[in-house]
């Protein structure tokens, strides 16, 4: 579905720019060309409804029905979220179940929190496949030495998310922030 948005945004983006353009160059020849283009439609639509009224009603149904469908189901689906909200995990014995991508997230936070110097921890969870993504926004102490806590940090979330739940890591992002210095933190 997301591919689709992406076509369906250009293809109408990229038209409205063009209308546009087209208006600012030549406002009256632009309005002038709507106004002839919208009369001849007006024109043969009154003339096919006058030669065939019970088409031209069935035609007025089926256009609305199927706008109606084919749109209608377009913004279901784009209302409706299709991703999973969990990922499987497999056990050597063969058992399998879905654990629920927030509870990764939140045995993350606890054990990430744990660590010293690091303040705040905001783990976004998205599986993929068999993996889950992983990106950690970490705010940590201003004086801490950003590589050592960073492999910390790596080192921790592999261990919880592999070891301890079972999960496969794909991506991993950390993104540290660290805290301004206020007076209790000088050295």
């Amino acid at each position: 579905m997301n591919i689709f948005n992406r076509i369906v945004a250009v293809l109408l983006w990229t038209g409205l720019l063009l209308a546009s353009l087209g208006t600012a160059v030549a406002p009256l020849s632009a309005l002038n060309w709507l106004q002839t283009t919208l009369a001849s439609l007006a024109a043969w639509l009154a003339a096919v409804q006058k030669e065939t009224p019970v088409y031209f009603v069935i035609g007025q149904a089926a256009f609305g029905i199927g706008g109606l469908l084919v749109l209608g189901g377009l913004l279901f689906l784009e209302g409706t979220s299709l991703r999973r909200r969990g990922v499987r995990v497999h056990t050597p014995e063969g058992g399998a179940a879905e654990l629920d991508i927030l509870s990764v997230a939140r045995r993350l936070q606890w054990h990430l929190d744990q660590l010293a110097e690091v303040i705040t921890v905001v783990p976004i969870v998205r599986p993929r496949g068999s993996t889950v993504d992983i990106r950690l926004e970490i705010e940590a102490a201003p004086h801490i030495d950003v590589p050592l806590k960073t492999d910390e940090v790596v080192d921790v979330t592999r261990t919880v998310v592999e070891q301890d739940m079972g999960l496969r890591l794909g991506k991993l992002d950390v993104h540290i922030r660290c805290a301004p210095f206020t007076p209790e933190w000088s050295p």
